[in-house]
C-alpha cells in the first residue's frame, strides 16, 4: 500500500474550516481513516488494538446532520483522532497494551483528557498499540505485534515508543492526530523516528486521572500530529484552556537565544542525526537566531538519579508488585525486568532521588533562564530495524539511548516538542526544543517560528 504524506488530509485547522464551510463531511473524513485502518496491506491491524468503526461512523453522521440543520457545534466537531490504549473510556477495558489487564472491569467514565477531546468535537476512531504499560522507548509489543515505521517499510524499522501505534496512526492517515503519554519521551521518540510532531507539556497542566500510571513523578499527557499548530490546538483542549487563536504573525526567529547543551545529550549520535542536527542549527543561525553552546554540567548528575532504575522503576514497581505476584508470567519479560528493578530501591533511596531531582530542577531552571529555549537532537540515532532488537542486550542499550535526551525534560519538570528536521526522502530525525516548566505557550510560539526554518527542503 502506498503511504501518503501526513498532511494529505490537511491540518486540524484546515479540516475544521472545510467541515464548517460544507466543503467536507465528517463521514467522508472518518470513512477515509477507517479505510486506511482496515486495508489489509497497511499497518492498521498492528497500530490499533480496538477500532470503533460503527460508532465513529454514527458520530460522524450525527455531526453532518447537525451541521446541515444549522445547530451550533464545537470547532473541531467531526475530526477523527486516535487514543493510546492507556486511557479510560466509559464502558471499555483499559488494558494498557497488556494481556494482564484484559479481564479488568470496564471503566465507569472517560478519562478527563478523553472527555475533553470528545467535548471539543473530536471523534475517537480507536485505541492504539503501545509498549506494554508504556515501559520502553522502542514501541515493541510481543502480545499484539508492532506497527512498522513509515520509513523504508521493506527494511522493517521500529516505530519508537511507547506511543508506537499513535505515531503510525498519524503517519498513515488512519487518524488526523493522536493522544499519547510521555514519561521519558513516549510522545517525542516515536514522533522523531516517524517524522511527525510530538509535544510533552508541563506535566501539571494536563490531568493524569484515568491513565494507567508508569511514574507518578514523571508522567505527562500530550498529542502527536502532523504540525506544531495541530499540537498547539490539541494541547489547549487537553489542558482545558480557552481556545487560543493562532497569532496573526509568527514570532521572528531573528534574535531568539537558543542553547545547545554540551553535556550528555550530544554523545553517540549517528552520522544521519548529526548531519541533520547541524544543518538545523545552521539554518536557525542563518535565519538570525543566536545559537550558543551551553556546558549544562548539571545534566551529568542524571545517571546517579537513574542508577537503580530511577523514578520509573520504583514507582512502577509500587503499582505493579501485587499484580506481578499473581500474573507475572503474562508480562512482556523485557518490561517485567525493568519494573522488578524498582525492588532494589529502599525508602531512603527514593527520598534521596526526590531531593536530587528537586535540586536538579532548580539548577536547570537557573541555567536555562537566559535563553528562549534549549535545542538538542530528540534521539541520537535513526530508527533501528526489528532484527537489531532481537538481542536483549542490544535492546537494552538502544532503549536507554533513545530515552536519554527526552527523559531529561521529564526529570527537570519542563516542556518540550520534537519537530522533523530531516530532508525529504531521508531517514526521519527529530529536533527537540525544550523550555522550563510552565513555559508551554511561549515554547509553542517559538517552535511555530522554528518549524518552517528547519523543515525547509
Amino acid at each position: 500500500m502506498e503511504r501518503r504524506s501526513v498532511l494529505a488530509m490537511g491540518t486540524i485547522s484546515d479540516l475544521a474550516s472545510a467541515l464548517a464551510s460544507g466543503g467536507l463531511t465528517s463521514r467522508s473524513l472518518v470513512d477515509g481513516c477507517l479505510a486506511r485502518i482496515e486495508d489489509t496491506a497497511g499497518q492498521g491491524s498492528r497500530a490499533f488494538l480496538a477500532v470503533y468503526a460503527a460508532e465513529a461512523r454514527h458520530r460522524a453522521d450525527a455531526v453532518d446532520e447537525a451541521r446541515r440543520e444549522g445547530y451550533p457545534l464545537p470547532r473541531y466537531a467531526g475530526i477523527p483522532i486516535s487514543i493510546k490504549d492507556l486511557f479510560d473510556e466509559a464502558g471499555r477495558v483499559n488494558a494498557a497494551g497488556s494481556t494482564v489487564l484484559a479481564d479488568s472491569p470496564p471503566a465507569s467514565e472517560d478519562a478527563p483528557v478523553v472527555a475533553r477531546l470528545r467535548a471539543a468535537g473530536f471523534i475517537v476512531v480507536g485505541r492504539t498499540n503501545m509498549t506494554e504499560f508504556a515501559y520502553s522507548g522502542l514501541g515493541l509489543n510481543p502480545h499484539f505485534g508492532t506497527p512498522l515505521n513509515p520509513f523504508e517499510r521493506d527494511v522493517e524499522r521500529i516505530p519508537g515508543g511507547s506511543s508506537a501505534g499513535a505515531a503510525v496512526s498519524v503517519t498513515d492517515d488512519m487518524s488526523v492526530a493522536a493522544l499519547g503519554t510521555d514519561t521519558g519521551g513516549s510522545c517525542r521518540i516515536p514522533a522523531a523516528l516517524c517524522g511527525i510532531v510530538g509535544f510533552k507539556p508541563t506535566a501539571r497542566r494536563v490531568p493524569l486521572q484515568g491513565a494507567v500510571p508508569l511514574s507518578s513523578s514523571l508522567d505527562s499527557i500530550g498529542p502527536l500530529a502532523a504540525t506544531v499548530e495541530c499540537c498547539r490546538i490539541l494541547d489547549g483542549v487537553l489542558a482545558g484552556e480557552p481556545a487560543r487563536p493562532a497569532p496573526d504573525e509568527a514570532m521572528p526567529v531573528r534574535g531568539l537565544r537558543l542553547a545547545v547543551p554540551q553535556s550528555l545529550v550530544l554523545a553517540d549520535m549517528d552520522d544521519v542525526v548529526s548531519a541533520a542536527f547541524e544543518r538545523a542549527l545552521t539554518r536557525l543561525s542563518t535565519a538570525g537566531a543566536i545559537v550558543e553552546d551551553l556546558a549544562f554540567e548539571e545534566l551529568l548528575r542524571i545517571p546517579s538519579i537513574n542508577a537503580k532504575g530511577g523514578f520509573a522503576a520504583v514507582e512502577a514497581y509500587a503499582w505493579h508488585r501485587r499484580l506481578m505476584e499473581d500474573r507475572g508470567d503474562a508480562y512482556d519479560p523485557r518490561v517485567r525486568v525493568r519494573i522488578e528493578k524498582g525492588a532494589l530501591q529502599s525508602g531512603a533511596d527514593y527520598i534521596d532521588i526526590l531531593h536530587m531531582r528537586a535540586d536538579l530542577i532548580a539548577q536547570a531552571n537557573a541555567r536555562m533562564a537566559p535563553f528562549d529555549a534549549v535545542v538538542t537532537p530528540t534521539v541520537p540515532r535513526i530508527a533501528p530495524t526489528f532484527a537489531e532488537m532481537e538481542d536483549d542486550d542490544a535492546y537494552g542499550q538502544v532503549n536507554l539511548l533513545m530515552l536519554r535526551n527526552p527523559s531529561v525534560v521529564n526529570l527537570i519538570d519542563g516542556c518540550a516538542i520534537s519537530i522533523p528536521c530531516h530532508r525529504p526522502g531521508e531517514a526521519p530525525v527529530g529536533l527537540m526544543v525544550a523550555a522550563h516548566g510552565g513555559a508551554d505557550h511561549r515554547l509553542l510560539e517559538i517552535v511555530s517560528a522554528v518549524e518552517p526554518v528547519v523543515r525547509a527542503g
